[in-house]
C-alpha cells in the first residue's frame, strides 16, 4: 500500500500544507522516506465540521450496527498483515513480536467494545415509575440513560503505536459511545498511523457509517493539537503521554468559552513496596523479576515501576536488583527526544544530594539504572521520585514501618502501586493498603504493574498528576463513560420510548 502523507478527512485525502516532516528509524537515526504534511487550520476545521455533521446521524445508529463497524475495523487491521507489523517496528524500534502482541490487544479491544454494544446494558438505563396518586403531588415517570457527548479529539501515544493509537482504547471507547473521532496522529510513527487510519475508513465505508465518523490529521508541532482542543465543536479530549503535554491540553480546554473534559493519562512512577517477610522468603526471585519489569520494553511503559521501597534491614535487596540490571541489555528508545530526556533526567538525579547510583551506566548511553536514597530525603525533596521515562528506578530505603507509611502518605497520585508481602506482612501493614488505595487507580498484590489487562474491571487511571480525572479509566469497557453524559426523560409518551435519542 502506497502511503500519501496526507490528512484523512472523512473519505478524502487532503494535502494543502507547506510544513513537512518524516518519521525516523530510532535505531539508525535516519529519516524514513515518506513525507508527511502538517494539517492546516482549514483542514482541521473541515475535519471537525465533518465530525460534527456525522454526529447527528452516528449517535442514533443502533448498537448492533456500531458493533459491526468495530468488528470490521478489527478485520481490516488483520488484513494489513505483515505490512503493519513491519512498519510499526521500523518506526518505533519495538520488536515485531511486541507489535504483533499489541495488534492482538488492539483487535481484542475492538471486539470487547463490540460485545458491550451488542449487550446494550452499558447505557445504564434507570427507570423510576410514575405514582400519579401520590400526595400531595403526583410523581412523574422518570427514565435516565447515557447519551454520547459529541465529536472527540484523540491524541496518539508514542509508546503504543497500535493499542493507544489510531484504533486504540480512546478511539474505540469514543466510537462505541456514539462519538465521531478526529485523531491527531503521533509524529513518531506517522506511517503506522496512516495504515491504520485508512483501514478504519475502509471499515466505515463497508458498514455504511456516516462520512466524518473518523478523520485523522498530522502535525509535528504543537499548533495542530492546540487548534483541535480549542475548536468549539469538539466536546472532549483523550490523551496518553507526558505530564507536560497533558497538562497543557487540559489548561487550554478549561479556558475555552465552553470548557470540555480532557482525559489525560500522564504517567507515574508506580511505587513497589517490598515487605520484610516476602523478602525473607523470596528475595532472589523478586530481585530478578523486578529488574525484568523495569527494563521491559526499554522501560517505556506508563506503568514502569520507577520506585521501590524496602526497609533499612533489607537494603542488600537493592544491590541484588542492581546486579541484575547490570546484566540486562536494552534496545533503542522510541525517539531521539525520549532518549535525550532519559539521559538528562538520570544526570539530573545523580547530581542531587543524598542520591547514590548502584548501577554503572556508561556516559551518553541508555542503560538500566538504579539510584538509591532514603525515605526521609524523598519526603523532603519529592522531585527525586518524579518519573524519568525509561529503564530506571529509584530505591527508597525506609528506617522502619513508620518511615514506610510516612513515605506512602507523601506520594502524589499514581496509576498503580504494588505490595509484595506474605499474609502476615499484609496483616501488619494494613494501614499501607489504606493509604495506597487513596493514591492510585490500581493496587497490585505480589505481582508487577507492567501488564494492563483489558477487562471490564480494569482501572487504568489515578489521582492527579497521573491523570486529569481520577474518576475515569482509559482501559476497559467503563472507558466509554468518558464520552457520554446522563439525560433524564420525564413522562415520555410510550410511542417515543423505543426511539434512539
Amino acid at each position: 500500500m502506497e502511503l500519501t502523507g496526507s490528512q484523512l478527512i472523512g473519505d478524502t485525502f487532503s494535502n494543502t500544507g507547506s510544513q513537512s516532516f518524516t518519521g525516523f528509524n530510532p535505531v539508525t537515526g535516519q529519516p524514513l522516506p515518506t513525507i508527511f504534511y502538517e494539517a492546516t487550520g482549514e483542514e482541521i476545521d473541515r475535519a471537525v465540521a465533518l465530525a460534527d455533521q456525522a454526529f447527528l446521524q452516528y449517535r442514533k445508529i443502533r448498537g448492533t450496527d456500531k458493533a459491526i463497524f468495530l468488528e470490521t475495523i478489527a478485520e481490516e487491521l488483520l488484513e494489513l498483515g505483515p505490512t503493519l507489523i513491519e512498519t510499526a517496528s521500523l518506526e518505533t524500534a519495538l520488536p515485531e513480536t511486541r507489535i504483533t502482541g499489541e495488534r492482538g490487544r488492539t483487535v481484542g479491544q475492538l471486539r470487547l467494545f463490540a460485545g458491550l454494544l451488542r449487550d446494550g446494558k452499558w447505557e445504564n438505563e434507570i427507570t423510576d415509575p410514575a405514582q400519579p396518586e401520590r400526595q400531595p403531588l403526583p410523581k412523574p415517570a422518570l427514565r435516565q440513560v447515557q447519551i454520547p457527548i459529541g465529536p472527540v479529539v484523540v491524541f496518539g501515544a508514542s509508546n503504543f503505536p497500535l493499542a493507544f493509537s489510531v484504533a486504540g482504547g480512546d478511539t474505540v471507547s469514543a466510537l462505541a459511545a456514539g462519538c465521531p473521532v478526529v485523531f491527531k496522529a503521533h509524529p513518531a510513527h506517522p506511517a503506522t498511523c496512516e495504515l491504520v487510519g485508512r483501514a478504519m475508513l475502509r471499515a466505515a465505508a463497508k458498514t455504511g457509517m456516516p462520512n466524518g465518523v473518523f478523520s485523522m490529521v498530522h502535525g509535528a508541532s504543537y499548533e495542530v493539537g492546540m487548534r483541535l482542543v480549542q475548536h468549539p465543536l469538539i466536546k472532549a479530549v483523550g490523551f496518553t503521554g507526558s505530564f507536560r503535554g497533558g497538562k497543557a491540553l487540559f489548561d487550554l480546554a478549561v479556558r475555552r468559552p465552553e470548557p470540555i473534559p480532557v482525559y489525560a493519562e500522564m504517567g507515574s512512577t508506580n511505587p513497589v513496596f517490598f515487605l520484610p517477610r516476602a523478602l525473607q522468603k523470596n528475595a532472589t526471585a523478586l530481585a530478578q523479576a523486578f529488574a525484568n519489569a523495569v527494563t521491559m520494553g526499554t522501560g517505556q511503559f506508563c506503568t514502569n515501576p520507577g520506585l521501590f521501597v524496602t526497609l533499612q534491614s533489607d537494603k542488600s535487596f537493592a544491590n541484588q536488583i542492581a546486579e541484575n540490571l547490570n546484566n540486562i541489555s536494552v534496545g533503542a528508545m522510541l525517539t531521539s527526544g525520549i532518549r535525550q530526556a532519559f539521559l538528562n533526567g538520570i544526570d539530573h538525579l545523580k547530581t542531587q544530594e543524598g542520591i547514590t547510583s548502584l548501577t554503572a551506566a556508561p556516559t551518553e548511553a541508555v542503560a538500566p539504572t538504579l539510584l538509591l536514597t532514603t525515605a526521609a530525603r524523598a519526603i523532603a525533596e519529592p522531585g527525586v521520585t518524579e518519573e524519568v521515562f525509561g529503564p530506571s528506578t529509584v530505591g527508597i530505603i525506609a528506617e522502619d514501618k513508620t518511615s514506610v507509611l510516612a513515605f506512602a502518605k507523601s506520594l502524589k497520585g499514581h496509576l498503580t502501586a504494588t505490595i509484595h508481602g506474605t499474609n502476615e506482612d499484609l496483616e501488619e501493614y494494613k494501614e499501607l493498603i489504606d493509604i495506597l488505595t487513596l493514591k492510585v487507580g490500581r493496587l497490585v498484590f505480589n505481582g508487577f504493574p507492567t501488564g494492563v489487562e483489558v477487562s471490564p474491571a480494569m482501572v487504568h487511571g489515578g489521582p492527579f498528576p497521573a491523570t486529569t480525572d481520577a474518576r475515569s479509566t482509559s482501559v476497559g469497557t467503563t472507558a466509554i463513560y468518558r464520552f457520554t453524559r446522563p439525560v433524564c426523560f420525564q413522562d415520555m409518551p410510550a410511542v417515543l420510548q423505543e426511539e434512539k435519542w
